[in-house]
């Protein structure tokens, strides 16, 4: 699988291929302050099949395990690295070109989202990460 995507303004513009894994919405704290939104839809793709096609992404620390990256010129949130997971990249499904090819599967960090937060999508939630349940 090959999706593109890219900012608001087109600055920025990417190309990730590989198997998608992890289709999420995240209502994490620093996914909420990051983006200005109640949570972030993500899925991860192989490090090794991510790259930008255009432009220079800027990016932040957002926590020290954790390297955002957005468009310096619009500001859209487009990735989402972790040092312990090297070889992975989170990309943000609303940047992809087909925002809809990829489909979240559960809800994650539920135990930080907004009281009026309550998904009625069915979906398993997770209080954390889904792997610590």
């Amino acid at each position: 699988m090959t999706l593109e995507g890219g900012c608001l303004c087109g600055a920025v513009r990417f190309e990730a291929s590989g198997e998608a894994t992890n289709a999420c919405y995240c209502h994490c704290t620093s996914c909420r302050r990051a983006s200005g939104a109640p949570f972030v839809a993500w899925a991860t793709f192989p490090s090794a099949g991510f790259r930008f096609t255009q432009g220079t992404v800027a990016s932040v620390r957002s926590s020290p395990p954790v390297t955002r990256g957005f468009c310096g010129a619009c500001g859209t949130s487009l990735t989402y690295a972790h040092d312990a997971r090297p070889s992975e990249i989170d990309v943000a499904l609303a940047a992809l070109d087909d925002a809809g090819a990829l489909a979240p599967e559960y809800h994650i960090w539920m135990a930080d989202a907004l009281p009026w937060d309550r998904p009625g999508d069915g979906l398993p939630q997770y209080r954390g990460w889904k792997k610590d349940g």
